[in-house]
């Protein structure tokens, strides 16, 4: 599948890219070429689909604001997500995807 990459270059964009269906947006063109980084918003994209996009959305946020009050730390409160954990422990396996399990981000809540 072809996806969609947009280049942000104002500080808008917190991170280096963010996956917001069906786009992958990038803060520097030259990110469009680091796999991993790419494999890992492809990853929130599958998740996205999955939960039919608007719910997604809202366990993700719901799931953060959780995450925050427990451990009262942004950074720690982001990387306990469950989406972002699925994320960040495949993002290295760029034959993950077409492997991939439905709904295998519960198994990292």
């Amino acid at each position: 599948m072809k996806i969609p990459y947009i280049v942000v270059k104002m500080p808008i964009l917190a991170y280096h890219a963010m996956a917001i269906f069906p786009f992958i947006f990038v803060k520097r063109y030259a990110y469009r070429h680091d796999y991993t980084l790419i494999n890992h918003e492809k990853i929130h994209l599958r998740q996205q689909l999955e939960l039919l996009i608007l719910p997604f959305y809202i366990l993700y946020m719901g799931h953060y604001f959780y995450n925050l009050v427990k451990y009262r730390n942004h950074h720690i409160a982001y990387m306990h997500i469950c989406f972002e954990r699925e994320a960040y422990a495949q993002e290295e396996d760029l034959n993950y995807l077409p492997t991939r399990k439905m709904w295998a981000f519960w198994r990292y809540w």
